[in-house]
């Protein structure tokens, strides 16, 4: 017989202690079953409450965004690098992400600024004078609110100058509004120099304001010590770039443009520059080939912009190559069939190739207007399928020189083909005494307009047989 080691049985002998062979009873708790009965109607009274609708479920999603302000910026700087200012279609553009993220802190002064500070670059990528002046606008009161809620902060302070020499840029202010504008950007890049000498932004955004009260020289000063100091930002250089050129200075426009192009190389209104300060120096092949890069871009990022196509029809109309200069006008004119400055562009382009009857209609709603039935050039558009419908035309309103002298091309095409009995030249001599009111110390000016006259007045002298 085997023997169980002496642990093992005392091990057997504690176990068996604890064996039942029958049920124990306990006594009943009275309290733990009222405690059970109230968990239970009040499970009841809870689902109930749900079921109505007048309790939410924790686990249910919340109906506030949860997303944070700084990652709503974040995107939004990645659209602003990407050259995704503003797209119509969509909210996928920097403008609308920083509205997200004013929407969950709506008193950020500094992101009130930059919203601010992209709205005034993408009025570079409208092709009216009207929409320019109302995104210019909006950029303006949301700067002005930002200066409101930080009074004392240089970098809002830099950017309200910028916003405010933009607007004062417009065609469509009166000239105190324009030296207001002025006088209250000059302000405020004052106080944001003061405020903090060493902020470049402050520095180069005054030299702008300097620039624009034709003060040559400190604006030189200031935009080279802005690039001096803040070498890797594209506001600063395109500022510089924009100083050398309003000099002259051509190829160091052209150098700083590029820099500010390596930095944000998908913003096509500085791809535009780069190729106008070829075209200054007559480098025409250089030219278009950025214009066309702007073109490219564009057609990437889904914007129908007209400019850089009225660029590349500007640099053919100079090489005498009209065919293909009107082509891209027209171009042009399918992506804007509203603006009255495209359609002033493409009768400038047909005058040029002294093709005058197709001049007249197009001059014609520039700057009288016209419905969408009197609009001869969509009109053909349509025929050949390259516009959906004709559209109205309101007319330019006579604030520039660029307006100016469609008034000039416009009577000359009216002399041109005037007779006896179309009255063309009546409307001449109103047209010209319209420039004489508005324009009287353009000498260039009055001289074309002389010459407008000159011609009507040949014409009633040796009135055709």
């Amino acid at each position: 017989m085997k023997h169980l080691p002496a642990l093992n049985l005392m091990a057997i002998k504690l176990r068996s202690k604890s064996l039942h062979f029958r049920e124990t009873k306990s006594g009943t708790n009275a309290y733990r079953v009222l405690l059970y009965t109230a968990l239970l109607l009040g499970a009841v009274w809870l689902l109930l409450r749900m079921s109505r609708g007048q309790v939410t479920s924790p686990f249910l999603p919340t109906p506030t965004p949860t997303r944070s302000a700084q990652s709503y910026i974040q995107q939004a700087e990645a659209y602003f690098q990407a050259g995704k200012l503003d797209d119509p279609a969509s909210e996928a553009d920097a403008i609308d992400t920083y509205k997200k993220a004013l929407a969950v802190e709506p008193d950020n002064p500094l992101v009130l600024a930059e919203l601010a500070r992209i709205q005034t670059y993408s009025s570079r990528l409208v092709s009216t004078d009207q929409q320019r002046l109302a995104v210019l606008e909006e950029a303006r009161d949301n700067i002005r609110r930002a200066a409101e809620l930080a009074p004392d902060d240089s970098q809002v302070l830099a950017v309200k100058a910028f916003v405010l020499d933009w607007n004062a840029s417009s065609n469509l202010i009166a000239n105190d509004t324009r030296e207001a504008y002025l006088a209250e950007a000059e302000a405020a890049a004052n106080r944001a120099y003061l405020l903090e000498p060493e902020n470049a932004l402050a520095l180069a955004f005054y030299a702008e304001v300097l620039l624009d009260q034709q003060k040559w020289d400190q604006a030189l000063e200031y935009a080279a010590q802005a690039v001096e100091r803040a070498p890797d930002l594209l506001d600063t250089h395109r500022v510089y770039a924009t100083v050398l050129e309003s000099v002259g200075l051509y190829g160091d426009a052209i150098k700083q443009y590029k820099i500010a192009s390596e930095l944000a190389p998908n913003l096509t209104f500085i791809l535009l520059q780069i190729g106008l300060g070829y075209r200054n120096l007559e480098d025409y092949n250089s030219a278009l080939y950025y214009f066309d890069q702007a073109a490219e871009i564009n057609k990437q990022l889904g914007i129908k912009d007209p400019l850089p196509y009225i660029a590349i029809a500007k640099t053919y109309t100079q090489q005498g190559e009209f065919f293909i200069a009107s082509r891209n006008a027209e171009t042009a004119l399918r992506f804007s069939p509203q603006s009255a400055d495209t359609y002033g562009q493409l009768g400038s382009i047909y005058v040029q190739a002294r093709n005058y009857e197709s001049a007249l209609p197009a001059l014609q709603c520039a700057l009288e207007g016209c419905s969408a039935e009197e609009n001869k050039i969509a009109q053909d558009l349509v025929d050949l399928g390259l516009l959906e419908a004709s559209v109205p035309v309101e007319p330019l309103e006579l604030t520039n020189l660029t307006v100016a002298y469609y008034y000039i091309r416009y009577g000359s095409v009216l002399a041109f083909l005037s007779d006896t009995e179309n009255g063309y030249c009546d409307k001449v001599v109103t047209l010209m005494a319209r420039l004489r009111q508005d324009f009287p110390d353009d000498e260039l000016l009055m001289q074309n307009a002389e010459d407008n006259e000159a011609t009507c007045t040949i014409l009633y002298s040796n009135p055709s047989p």
